[in-house]
This record gives C-alpha cells, sequence and structure tokens, in this order.
C-alpha cells in the first residue's frame, strides 16, 4: 500500500511539472493580447536611469505612453528624460528619490497627484555587492537596512501611491520586477533572495485582491541580465540585455501571476526545479559551491584594484 501511495505521488508531481513546463512554454511563445497603452497616459518607473528600469521606460514610451522617470541621480533622470523625448517624441517627468530612505513618498504623491497613471513598473532594487555569509558581510547592517527599505518597502510604498487612482479609473498595470533568486535555492545571496521573495508573494496575493477593479498586476522574476547589479557581465542566450529582456518580459505582462519574462530563464527555472525535486541538497550544495567561487573571484578583483 505504502509502495502505492509513493507511485501515484511522484505520478501526480510529475503531472505538476509536466503542467507547468507546457504553462511555460504557452508563455514564452504566445504573446499576452494585453495592451499596456490603453490602461493610461502615463507610465511610472523606479530605477529608470540603468538596466530593466531604462529599458522598460524606452519600451513604454516607443508605444506612446509618457513617462514618469524615478531615480536618486538628478543628472541621470534629465538625460535619460532627453533621451526619450528626442527619440519618441513623448513627454517626461523626472523625481529624484532615494529608495533607502522612508521620507520619499510625500513628495513621490503630490509629484503624481494630477497624472492618468497606467503602469507603475516597481523595478529599483539593491543586490548585495558581492556573494557572502549572512555576518561575513562588510557593513551588513547598513547594507540589509537598506535592501529591504529599497527592494521591500519601495514596492509596497509606490503601490499605495498608485493604486487608489488606477481604483478610482478601474484599469492599470503594476509591474513588480522580482528575481529568480526568490524561486530558488540562493545561500550567501540569502537578504537579496528573501526581499524578492517578498515582491513574489505580494504581487500574487495584490492580484488576486484587486482583479475586479481592473487592475493587472505582474510579478517577473529575471535570471541574469546584463545590468549593473548583476553577476553577468556579458549578454548571452541566458544573460540578454535589458532591452532584449524587457521586449520579451513585455509580452507575459496581461497573463497574471508570475513569470520570468523570458524564455530561456523560464527553461533553466523548470531544470532547477526538476533537479530540485531529486534532491534538493544536492542543489543547495552546487549553488552554494558556485557562489563561493564567485565571492573567491570578486575577493581576488578588490585586492587587485586596492594595489594598483
Amino acid at each position: 500500500v505504502l509502495e502505492a501511495i509513493g507511485v501515484l505521488a511522484l505520478c501526480i508531481k510529475g503531472v505538476v511539472i509536466f503542467g507547468a513546463l507546457l504553462k511555460w512554454i504557452y508563455k514564452g511563445v504566445k504573446a499576452s493580447s494585453f495592451r499596456l497603452e490603453e490602461t493610461g497616459r502615463w507610465a511610472v518607473i523606479t530605477g529608470a536611469t540603468d538596466g530593466i528600469g531604462k529599458a522598460f521606460a524606452e519600451a513604454l514610451a516607443e508605444k506612446g505612453m509618457d513617462v514618469v522617470l524615478i531615480s536618486r541621480t538628478m543628472s541621470k533622470l534629465e538625460t535619460v528624460a532627453k533621451e526619450i523625448r528626442d527619440e519618441y517624441h513623448v513627454n517626461t517627468k523626472v523625481i529624484a528619490a532615494d529608495f533607502t530612505a522612508d521620507d520619499i513618498y510625500d513628495n513621490i504623491r503630490k509629484e503624481l497627484s494630477d497624472l492618468d497613471i497606467g503602469v507603475l513598473v516597481n523595478n529599483v532594487g539593491i543586490a548585495h555587492p558581492y556573494p557572502d555569509r549572512f555576518l561575513d558581510l562588510p557593513g551588513h547592517d547598513r547594507v540589509f537596512r537598506d535592501m529591504i527599505q529599497c527592494n521591500v518597502t519601495g514596492v509596497m510604498a509606490m503601490c499605495l501611491v498608485v493604486l487608489p487612482g488606477m481604483c478610482e479609473r478601474r484599469r492599470g498595470a503594476i509591474v513588480n520586477v522580482g528575481s529568480m533568486s526568490a524561486e530558488m535555492p540562493n545561500p550567501m545571496f540569502t537578504v537579496y533572495a528573501a526581499t524578492k521573495a517578498f515582491v513574489s508573494k505580494f504581487s500574487l496575493d495584490l492580484a488576486s485582491e484587486y482583479k475586479r477593479d481592473g487592475i493587472t498586476v505582474q510579478c517577473l522574476t529575471p535570471g541574469f541580465v546584463t545590468t549593473k547589479i548583476s553577476m553577468a557581465r556579458e549578454p548571452s542566450w541566458m544573460a540578454p540585455t535589458p532591452e532584449r529582456y524587457v521586449q520579451s518580459a513585455l509580452k507575459s505582462v496581461g497573463y497574471g501571476g508570475k513569470s520570468t519574462g523570458y524564455f530561456p530563464h523560464s527553461l533553466m527555472l523548470f531544470s532547477i526545479h526538476a533537479l530540485q525535486f531529486i534532491s534538493a541538497t544536492l542543489v543547495y550544495w552546487i549553488v552554494t559551491r558556485s557562489m563561493e567561487k564567485f565571492r573567491t573571484r570578486e575577493m581576488k578583483k578588490r585586492e587587485i584594484a586596492i594595489k594598483t
């Protein structure tokens, strides 16, 4: 009897995994029919001067949306805003805000109060400077506080600012940029992965709460993208440029829920989950060894930089 139960459990798990694979393939191949540009006139993007955030701002401007760029450095904001105006002939608005601070949201709310906001892209984020054990990262108290303030509080607070207007107009889309690190074992990036796990859970439940109000909430969980905070430096099939990633991710917005936004990342995550089903201990061991090797390389680079 126990053997039969075990076989049945394995069969059920296999069906679940196969169903998930088919779902990922469908989302990766077939673009969503959701039209972000019909949700409102303005799109708000945080962390908008580099990487994925900048790519989102450009892609949404290409669709004809006016864009609000929010980031820390005003000079960078003004440069990106001018590039977007010149290239796409849309209106732009810039707001300088440091998301590690907790006193920025009254000003952001004031600046956005009279805008027809259709899209919010919560992209801003802070990662570990390099992999390290929880207690060994230099300045960990401040690093972790800033990470939680930016990655967790920032996402929630921006939704509090923008969501009331979306509900009043009964239309809107919120795209929260999480990370694949929250979907798999990630020792030595423990706090970062935990903050992104919040983004994932928050997004899924918020989507359920506000679906009846005409609001779409999507969580993106990308793997490596060649950004300043990524471990990937050279573009490849598995580590796309921000522009390539965003073009793919936009096709998944509208399905709701959670998606890597990029089919190769979905294949990678499926492979990790399949291996984890066979042996979670093995996956933790592989990831930990990989992180330790990466840490060693980074420390050597830093030593060389100090000497020179």
